[in-house]
């Protein structure tokens, strides 16, 4: 069966990341901060997130490496004092830890993009905080496992839902194990999805201190991209022969073949397919798209994606469906698979949601929903932002990002008892 215009639509808006395949570019960059100050940035692939946009500014940062429960071996970066700072350990104070989770085909480098005076990890550690960012696996140096190799089907077999129940447990442990403090949570996209699911659960939440979630995307059915529709009329074919991938690699010659053929159509643009596929972003830096295509993107597993396109088209928060009702069995005991159930999480736990009102993925009537999933949340545990003129990359590339969302979370973590 042919899949639905709206799975391509999921599909779609993933896919802009390979521009690559089409415009070739260059590793290493020179990008120019807002005041004229160049800052170099080199291969993270071969040096490391650390070594090429953190210490490369001024400060401290660790490569570190965390393990969970099901074998694979995350990356992790640690930043634990602001420019030119020793670290908390040699003050003597314990920071509050912050943990930061990237979303679907990027790894932690996105949060990076931007100047220090611009960018969230950044400007949270300049702002008193121990900042660690998280690597799901299958991304550049999320690779590794203790008995699977990423070559073979087997490394590739899970969804988000293994984010929710091992990825995540995973960070968390180790930074409360390394901090001995309840941490702070900072996700964007995937990244709120899986903390949302994670926290309805009831997972996480002893050693959570609060949660900031910007462009939620708990729920998806009114996600919206006028190149769904030309993905269903013309592609159908070969999104099929993508699902029988195990790996979900954007820069296989698969998927950048459907890309390659997807800018031939009429009327589309490959040069403004970040624009056509997020929504119009109100406030990029030409040149940190530039590096940001030059960084991105990342692999994940065909069957997240599979995932998150079963969370498209049925408008619910639930466990993988594996398609037939013995294998649900097989797996869950039931026909169905389980719901994530959001009005569980503690109504006591505070969050911090900002969405935009240009956002084709974390569409505005998706977000209503969730909000009202959080109706019965305290109502001083829940603050809600709307920026009208922000779409899904403004977070984490937004130049003016600092002033109107960034300052925002600092303020709300430091509200926190």
């Amino acid at each position: 069966m042919a899949p639905t215009p709206t799975l391509l639509g999921f599909v779609a808006l993933n896919l802009f990341f390979i521009v690559l395949a089409v415009v070739p570019r260059q590793v290493n960059s020179t990008r120019h901060a807002s005041f004229g100050q160049k800052i170099v940035v080199g291969d993270p692939s071969i040096n490391g997130i650390c070594a090429t946009s953190v210490i490369v500014n001024g400060y401290k940062c660790q490569e570190l490496q965390v393990t969970t429960k099901d074998g694979y071996i995350l990356s992790l970066q640690r930043i634990p004092g602001g420019r030119g700072e020793q670290g908390d350990h040699s003050t003597g104070i314990k920071k509050q830890p912050v943990i930061i989770q990237h979303g679907v085909l990027v790894d932690g480098m996105t949060w990076l993009l931007n100047p220090p005076e611009q960018n969230l990890p950044l400007i949270l550690a300049d702002n008193g905080f121990d900042v660690w960012i998280a690597n799901t696996r299958g991304t550049r140096f999320s690779r590794q496992h203790t008995s699977l190799d990423p070559s073979k089907q087997a490394f590739w077999n899970w969804s988000w839902d293994e984010l929710v129940s091992y990825d995540l447990p995973a960070v968390f442990d180790y930074v409360y194990g390394q901090t001995g403090q309840k941490v702070h949570y900072v996700g964007h996209s995937l990244g709120t999805l899986i903390a949302l699911a994670s926290f309805s659960e009831g997972h996480l939440v002893t050693q959570l201190k609060s949660s900031a979630l910007l462009s939620p995307i708990a729920y998806l059915s009114h996600m919206n991209t006028a190149l769904g529709v030309v993905l269903a009329k013309t592609f159908a074919g070969e999104i099929t022969t993508l699902f029988g991938l195990a790996e979900f690699n954007p820069k296989g010659i698969r998927v950048s073949t459907l890309i390659k053929s997807l800018c031939t159509y009429p009327g589309i643009d490959c040069y403004d397919l970040l624009t056509a596929l997020t929504g119009k972003n109100c406030c990029l830096n030409a040149s940190t798209v530039d590096l940001f295509l030059r960084n991105e993107p990342q692999s994940t597993s065909t069957k997240n994606m599979v995932h998150l396109a079963q969370t498209v088209r049925t408008g619910v928060l639930a466990k993988f469906n594996y398609g037939r009702p013995d294998y649900n069995i097989m797996h869950y005991g039931d026909m169905q698979p389980p719901i994530y159930n959001i009005s569980n999480i503690p109504k006591n736990l505070p969050l911090y949601i900002s969405y935009g009102g240009r956002d084709a993925l974390s569409d505005v009537r998706d977000v209503g929903n969730l909000l009202d999933s959080l109706k019965f949340h305290d109502g001083d545990k829940l603050t809600v932002q709307f920026i009208k003129d922000y779409a899904h990359a403004d977070y984490i590339m937004g130049v003016n990002a600092k002033d109107i969302v960034y300052n925002a979370v600092l303020a709300f973590f430091k509200r926190q008892p």
